[in-house]
Parts: structure tokens; C-alpha cells; sequence
């Protein structure tokens, strides 16, 4: 395998964790919600309700100090390795990159993410999640 097949593989496969991570911060958000009204248990294990809250307060953190997200620089600089053109490599680089990447000003980012990280915090109080000692 060329090297640079194998950098636009992992700047691919990073592109993938980026998308799932997106999809666990604001589908898990749904699913807590719906999981109170369906009265679904699992919403409340704590240790979900955990890595969810701490997810958010990473991407929130970051656009309140300005830092661009570990993963897309880790992509970017793997898809310069392969002297690739950013996203217009594969059908899931292209894909991908059209739904997580969106071309606004920086505040509106800062704001929408910071009122997502109000609503999962909000999720704590109207869905409260088990206590961890308990079984």
C-alpha cells in the first residue's frame, strides 16, 4: 500500500469518529429526551449521562477558546500527507465533510453550541441519571 492510500484511509477513518461523535452528542441528547417519555431506563445509567455531558463540555470549551477540534487537525494534516485537496478526495470524505463542516461566523457556532451544553446540562434536571453505586 502507498503511503499516501494509507494517510487518506486514516484521515477517512478519523472523519468517521468525528461523524460519530457528532451523532452521539446530538442523538444521545434526543434519545435522553424521549427515553423520559418513554420511560426507557437506560437513559438514565449514569456512566452514558457522563461521557455524554463530558462531550459536550469539550466542544463547548473549545469554542469559547477559539481551538479547532483535535480531530479535524489530525484529518487535515493526514490528507496533506497524502497531498490530497481537503475534501474532495473520497465519496466519505466528501459526504461527510458536507455534513459536519458548515460555513458560518465563529459566534454563531459559540452560541449554538453553547446552548446545546445548556440543554444536556438541563437534561440532568428533568431526566436525572442513577446514582453510579447503584446497581
Amino acid at each position: 500500500m502507498e503511503p499516501e492510500t494509507f494517510y487518506l484511509i486514516a484521515a477517512d477513518a478519523i472523519l468517521l469518529i468525528h461523524a460519530f461523535f457528532v451523532a452521539f452528542v446530538v442523538f444521545g441528547l434526543l434519545l435522553i429526551f424521549a427515553g423520559k417519555l418513554r420511560y426507557w431506563a437506560w437513559v438514565r445509567n449514569f456512566w452514558f449521562r457522563i461521557a455524554h455531558l463530558v462531550a459536550i463540555s469539550v466542544v463547548v470549551l473549545q469554542s469559547w477558546l477559539g481551538a479547532i477540534c483535535p480531530l479535524t487537525i489530525w484529518e487535515m494534516n493526514l490528507r496533506a500527507k497524502a497531498g490530497d485537496t481537503l475534501y474532495e478526495g473520497t465519496f466519505i470524505a466528501h459526504w461527510l465533510d458536507k455534513l459536519l463542516y458548515y460555513q458560518a461566523p465563529e459566534w454563531v457556532f459559540i452560541v449554538i453550541y453553547t446552548l446545546f451544553g445548556a440543554l444536556v446540562v438541563g437534561s440532568w434536571i428533568w431526566v436525572r441519571p442513577r446514582s453510579p453505586l447503584r446497581l
